[in-house]
């Protein structure tokens, strides 16, 4: 395991139980991650877009364990109507 799959797979474990299409999504992490570690293909002109779609994923893993906003309009008690 190279140093970029050894990080996601750090990085997901901190995540703790994953649920939805988590599991997936963070597979899918890992064998881009393991991509990028081999040398991202063709002479390493694969890897920027092994780490666009490495990045990518991961905000949309992260995306689902963002706090939701609070939708009940007191947020802005402060501002006068």
């Amino acid at each position: 395991m190279g140093p970029v799959e050894k990080a996601v797979r750090d990085d997901v474990d901190q995540l703790g139980d994953l649920v939805g299409v988590e599991p997936s999504l963070s597979e899918m992490a890992f064998t881009l991650a393991r991509e990028i570690d081999a040398g991202g293909g063709e002479d390493g002109r694969q890897l920027p877009a092994l780490n666009r779609e490495l990045r990518a994923t991961l905000a949309q893993l992260l995306a689902a364990r963002a706090p939701e906003e609070d939708d009940d309009d007191l947020g802005d008690l402060a501002e006068p109507s």
